[in-house]
């Protein structure tokens, strides 16, 4: 039987900080899609996407991502991803998803980035 994830959020003013657990696959939807409906767009701006470097990411774990940062577009929230292995951050340039969110090695980096962004509204 597949893992389900989990997801703890974590707000430090205006970003969001969304450590995932386990694989990504369709069976994520409804986890990581009612973990962004949590965050009020008025006051979270950035959102990080925190991954465990052995997280796996299949099609339809993708299709999820893109559906989020999409809406996180319509609501003017930039987002980052932090954690992925090499092999995904080349999966996720070859996927286009780099046009969505910015890839990061470091969490601090990437929630620093975000501050700034937001904060440029």
């Amino acid at each position: 039987m597949e893992e389900s994830n989990s997801v703890r959020i974590e707000e430090r003013g205006s970003v969001a900080i969304l450590d995932i657990s386990g694989d990504v696959t369709s069976r994520s939807e409804i986890t990581l899609r009612s973990s962004y409906e949590r965050l009020d767009p008025e006051k979270i701006k950035g959102i990080l996407l925190k991954f465990e470097r052995s997280t796996y990411f299949n099609s339809e774990g993708l299709k999820v991502l893109i559906l989020i940062f999409a809406e996180a577009r319509k609501r003017a929230q930039k987002i980052a991803v932090a954690g992925l292995s090499g092999h995904f951050k080349k999966i996720f340039g070859m996927v286009g998803i780099t046009k969505f969110a910015k890839i990061y090695d470091d969490e601090a980096q990437a929630v620093k980035d975000l501050e700034s962004l937001a904060g440029e509204g």
